[in-house]
């Protein structure tokens, strides 16, 4: 089942429930691949890999303006920007811990024999193709910046 039809399946659910917050999140996203697959030149659609780029995106972009709703006192506004981006996590695989995260990225150092911050470019090249879709890229940035510093 590809992620367009889990989604569809999942509005007709949060149509019957009356689930205004899960339906608008789920439009969203359903709104997303769409586009996406009319920019896309291929003619199969999205690859897992993007749809999981592109769900990172919309939890991504919901956290960021919760915070700023937050920021500015708005608790009002920034609930339901959380609650949806918990929704568009749901099709997401489970991310990793940042112990997890980090065995991986000295696992990385050890094999590209990083040594400082001048090869963050080479480590952070291939901890995001590695844990795409696992963790968060400003995570993995933290870590690696840690680990090489």
């Amino acid at each position: 089942m590809s992620l367009q039809e889990k989604v569809m399946a999942e509005m007709k659910a949060a149509m019957r429930a009356k689930d205004s917050v899960k339906l608008e999140a789920l439009r969203a996203v359903k709104g997303a691949i769409l586009l996406a697959n009319t920019e896309s030149s291929s003619k199969d659609g999205l690859t897992e890999e993007e749809e999981m780029k592109l769900l990172q995106k919309l939890v991504k972009q919901r956290k960021d303006s919760a915070q700023i709703y937050k920021e500015q006192g708005r608790e009002d506004l920034a609930e339901p920007e959380l609650a949806q981006a918990e929704v568009i996590e749901q099709f997401l695989p489970e991310q990793m811990g940042e112990a997890e995260i980090e065995a991986k990225v000295e696992e990385i150092i050890a094999k590209t024999g990083a040594s400082g911050m001048q090869d963050m470019g080479k480590v952070m090249g291939m901890a995001t193709g590695e844990l795409a879709g696992k963790a968060d890229g400003k995570t993995i940035s933290m870590i690696v910046r840690k680990k090489l510093a």
